[in-house]
């Protein structure tokens, strides 16, 4: 997971954060290995901003992947961040609760999804 937190702290300097100047980078692996990364981008309406995570599995899935390994998150504060609640639920959606999930502080962490986000709607609570 260190190359993946490596290439989450680079995306994390290519951030929009204008704003809150809070800086955030994440790095996904598909299960064949790609590692796609995204930052945060601010807007000034704040409501239309986007997380480093769903930019992220964004590009992920509009290449064709559905399926991943694990998930980096940092900041540039180094501070721990774990994805938000919304990120947690676009990661339900494709990944199970065993899904690892590092993030980068002074101890460092590493979660599964199901820790961080223990119920969630899924598509068998749509049917």
């Amino acid at each position: 997971m260190d190359d993946l937190l490596d290439a989450a702290r680079e995306a994390a300097r290519a951030a929009h954060a204008p704003y809150s100047e809070y800086r955030v980078g994440a790095a996904i692996e598909t299960a064949d290995g790609t590692v796609y990364t995204g930052c945060n981008i601010e807007n000034a309406n704040y409501s239309n901003s986007l997380h480093a995570e769903e930019v992220a599995v964004g590009k992920a899935v509009s290449e064709g992947h559905r399926s991943f390994e694990g998930l980096a998150v940092t900041s540039t504060a180094r501070d721990g961040v774990t994805p938000c609640g919304m990120c947690r639920q676009t990661l339900a959606e494709f990944c199970d609760e065993g899904f690892m999930i590092v993030t980068d502080g002074e101890d460092g962490g590493e979660y599964t999804l199901g820790e961080l986000l223990p119920t969630t709607i899924t598509r068998e609570h749509l049917e």
